[in-house]
Formats: structure tokens, C-alpha cells, sequence
């Protein structure tokens, strides 16, 4: 039985100008899984995720998101799809039930419901005895943990996370971990986790892709990556000797 791909892509390439972003782009996700997206800075992550998100149309080539073309129907994505970025914008003058409530009126979802999963989500990222403080007063650790909660009032099937740990410390990172792993194994939410930190990426996906000058130069589980680039059987390697890697013969 075929592996159900909540994403793929099919030489999906960007250009601006005679500069390549993302050059014959295929990729596959699975539904369920948490999948790591690496390299480094202009490497052609953020233009992809523009492009699963219906922000940026491709040069050429397709993608499908949750079934659809983000490129032709961008807001059926965005309805079912939910982005973290690395710099969460919230209205600091409002307190975290307030701010929740206004993102699901955007999303028109009817105030009974949106009630509940706000109860809901503020419980299972920590803030229940936070959500009357003003959101401005928030450390960064529970300004990451809040947005979690934004993108997850909508129950996306899909959440596309951009560094959601950068600047927390290692409590808030443990607790940011956790519960993204506890949203695919226990939710089936789809992770598709963009970062710099590759210890914490090998702790929590399933497979890693990596982007180097807007090319895919590898994909797949890191074990499976361990043994063909580095020769590797058993646990004694890490995911950075295996980018670096990379990067050195890109």
C-alpha cells in the first residue's frame, strides 16, 4: 500500500532574476511525519515554504499541499495548513485568550468551538495560568509556545515550523520539543521542521532533507543518510558530521 505524501513536488524551481532559489525541487512528505529541512542561510528553505503557502508562485515545476496547488488555490492551503515563524508577531497590548480569539475570528471558526480548542491549546502548551497577562510582558520561550497555540486553534493537518526553538532556554527547548514531537505521534499533525540546530533535529525526525545553493542534495531517514555518506552502521555518528558533509561536496 502506497505511503500517503500530505506535500510533493515535482521540479519545482524559483528564480529571481538569473539567480536560481530553488532549482528542480522534488520532494515527498509523509502524512504524519516529522521532517527536518536543512541548510544553510540562502540556501532555498524559506523560498520553498513561501511556495508550499501559495506566498510565492513557482517559475516552473508543481507542487501539492494537502491535495491542492498552493499556487492556484492558495487560501484552501492556508485553511488547512499552519506556519511558526522564527519572529512571532502577536498585539503585545492584548493578553494570550485575547490574542487567540482574534486569530479565530479570522479563520471564522463559530466562538463555542473556538472557545474550547483555546482552553484547550493554552492548557497543552503551559500558558492556562498565563492567558490573562499581557502578551507583551511574555518571555520568548512563551511567545513560541503561544504561537504553537495559534497555529493549532485552526487544526491543521500540516504545520510548517521556521526555528521554533532559536532563543529559548534548555527548559523551554525540552518542553518546544516535546510537544512538537507529541503533535505527529499523538495528533498526526505533519511536521515540517526548518532549523539550524541539527542535535535537536536528530532527536525528533523522521527523515532530514538537505538544501544546498537551492538544490535537494540528499533526503531520507538519518541513519539511512549515516551509512551511505559516512559508512555508518551503528548510533555513533551525528547529524552534523553528516551535513557537513554535504556541504563540503556540494
Amino acid at each position: 500500500m502506497k505511503e500517503e505524501m500530505i506535500v510533493e513536488t515535482e521540479d519545482l524551481t524559483k528564480k529571481y532574476g538569473a539567480q536560481t532559489a530553488v532549482n528542480q525541487l522534488n520532494l515527498g512528505i509523509k502524512e504524519g511525519e516529522i521532517f527536518g529541512f536543512l541548510g544553510p542561510n540562502g540556501a532555498g528553505k524559506t523560498t520553498t515554504i513561501l511556495m508550499f503557502l501559495g506566498l510565492t508562485e513557482p517559475t516552473s515545476g508543481k507542487a501539492k499541499v494537502i491535495g491542492f496547488d498552493p499556487a492556484r488555490d492558495p487560501f484552501k492551503v492556508k485553511e488547512r495548513v499552519g506556519y511558526l515563524p522564527e519572529n512571532v508577531g502577536f498585539y503585545d497590548d492584548m493578553d494570550a485568550r485575547q490574542n487567540l480569539r482574534f486569530i479565530s475570528q479570522l479563520n471564522r471558526i463559530p466562538h463555542e468551538v473556538s472557545e474550547k480548542r483555546i482552553d484547550y491549546w493554552l492548557e497543552m502548551v503551559g500558558l492556562a495560568e498565563e492567558s490573562t497577562k499581557k502578551v507583551g510582558t511574555f518571555s520568548k520561550g512563551m511567545r513560541q509556545r503561544l504561537g504553537i497555540a495559534e497555529v493549532l486553534i485552526k487544526e491543521p493537518k500540516l504545520i510548517f515550523l521556521d526555528e521554533p526553538t532559536i532563543g529559548l532556554d534548555p527548559d523551554g527547548t525540552n518542553r518546544m520539543l516535546d510537544l512538537i514531537h507529541s503533535l505527529s505521534r499523538e495528533k498526526k499533525i505533519t511536521i515540517f521542521l526548518s532549523s539550524h540546530l541539527l542535535d535537536q533535529v536528530q532527536r525528533i525526525c523522521d527523515r532530514v532533507g538537505i538544501m544546498i545553493h537551492g538544490n535537494l542534495v540528499a533526503m531520507g531517514p538519518i541513519e539511512e543518510l549515516a551509512k551511505k555518506k559516512l559508512g555508518l552502521n551503528q548510533q555513533d555518528y551525528t547529524l552534523e558530521e553528516i551535513y557537513m558533509k554535504y556541504f563540503k561536496e556540494a
